[in-house]
């Protein structure tokens, strides 16, 4: 009888939680998708854009990662709002101001112009990935977050395979329709969906499972008793709850922005420049650039869905993220020989992507172990908006190597190979003593 109980409360929880991520995670992953587009997609721009307004790698490089200045600047401070006003109406805040910015991109006339357009795009966007992993944290226990990021993250591969063919197409089909260039219409076409599905936020989106009228009473009550748990869990293993001042003076919080840091100048490494390598090594063809690069971002789709899920089953994180880096590490500096051009040199960066992929799965699984309370949504954001310059660092020296070495990309894949390599190293230190059976937050 005892175990027909506990056999029907096990099979409750998997549909409860099975119905929580059927509500939540496809909604926010579109959300994801979009946000993500608009972030990278001048990477398909500047195909069009840099010859037609005569800017170099540099100046590309610079707009492309202003973006994360403006983006740390203001991080903080909107997460910390949103944990105070709750994610429906901050996150809808966020995707408005954003879908209008990413538009007004198509007024690029400029250097100045282009920079100033890019820091305010980031400045709209701050707070919305950092925030939407804390939300996560307020309706899933830490053994499920791992796979929940996971599903979430693969926006960031799936923009790259749905975004690649609709960039290449408007690029090519676009071009010279109502007196704009194809870019101008990328901006306009990619930005405004973000702004409506930011209305759409503001009805789907409930701050708390007690807000939720689509779950039953029981439901609430099993989601809001297993959060009780988890932090009854993690209270007793030590961990005091932070205050917002704590978490800037925390060595892990600065040791996990290293290793963030490390992973992302890969990451915006591919998202920033792969249109480019591929016009170089395969062709030209502004629709076919499109379609080659959802290789590496399908690639990645799979693979860190499956390493997040086998990180949750089996309780292990630091080999789940440094192993990835490594893998990504030793794909970036295959890319980088000579040898390795063309074909050769997609799938080296297929694998790179991948790597760079299924180590952002698992990482997000462990900043909400560090702290409580309010001071959750200042280290998330200290990590994500620090960690993120390499959003401005990663594109910048790519533009600056490219200008002095007459735009060879062997050495600025070389530079992507070394940063992961240090991911992992970090990896290994920030996580030292860690157990292999232990939950996601530890």
């Amino acid at each position: 009888m005892s175990s027909s109980s506990e056999s029907l409360s096990t099979a409750f929880e998997k549909a409860t939680y099975d119905k929580v991520a059927l509500h939540l995670i496809p909604f926010l992953f579109i959300c994801y998708i979009l946000a993500y587009l608009d972030r990278v997609n001048v990477g398909f721009a500047k195909l069009q854009m840099c010859s037609d307004l005569g800017f170099s790698d540099t100046a590309y490089g610079t707009g492309a990662g202003i973006f994360f200045i403006g983006y740390l600047l203001f991080e903080v401070p909107s997460n910390i709002i949103l944990s105070k006003v709750g994610a429906r109406i901050w996150i809808a805040r966020i995707m408005i101001t954003w879908g209008v910015i990413a538009s007004m991109q198509l007024f690029v006339s400029s250097e100045p112009i282009f920079y100033l357009l890019r820091f305010f795009l980031g400045v709209a966007e701050a707070g919305f990935f950092p925030g939407i992993i804390l939300y996560l944290t307020t309706w899933f226990p830490s053994e499920y977050r791992a796979r929940m990021v996971a599903w979430f993250m693969t926006a960031v591969a799936i923009a790259g395979v749905a975004g690649g063919p609709v960039s290449g197409v408007i690029l090519e089909t676009m071009d010279g329709v109502g007196s704009l260039q194809g870019w101008q219409w990328l901006f306009i076409l990619e930005g405004v969906p973000s702004a409506l599905m930011g209305l759409c936020v503001l009805f789907y989106l409930d701050n708390t499972p007690d807000d939720a009228v689509w779950l039953s009473a029981p439901e609430r009550e099993l989601l809001t008793k297993r959060l009780a748990d988890d932090e009854l869990r993690t209270a007793s293993e030590g961990r005091p709850a932070y205050t917002v001042r704590d978490a800037f003076g925390m060595p892990e919080v600065w040791m996990l922005s290293a290793l963030y840091f490390s992973i992302v100048m890969g990451l915006y490494g591919i998202s920033f420049w792969l249109p480019q390598i591929i016009r170089e090594s395969i062709t030209a063809d502004e629709s076919l650039i499109g379609w080659i690069s959802i290789i590496p971002w399908l690639s990645a789709a799979v693979v860190m869905v499956i390493n997040g899920v086998h990180s949750d089953l089996t309780g292990e994180r630091r080999w789940h993220i440094a192993f990835s880096c490594l893998i990504g590490s030793a794909a970036f500096a295959l890319s980088a020989m000579p040898f390795a051009g063309g074909w050769y040199g997609i799938a080296a960066l297929s694998v790179a992507t991948a790597g760079i992929m299924s180590a952002l799965s698992c990482f997000w699984s462990l900043p909400p172990s560090i702290l409580a309370g309010s001071a959750a949504a200042a280290g998330i954001a200290i990590i994500n908006s620090f960690g993120n310059i390499a959003g401005y660092v990663s594109p910048e020296m790519a533009g600056i190597i490219r200008d002095a070495t007459g735009g060879r990309m062997s050495p600025v894949l070389a530079l992507f190979s070394a940063s992961l390599l240090l991911a992992a190293l970090l990896t290994l230190l920030v996580s030292r003593g860690e157990g292999r059976n232990r939950s996601p937050q530890h």
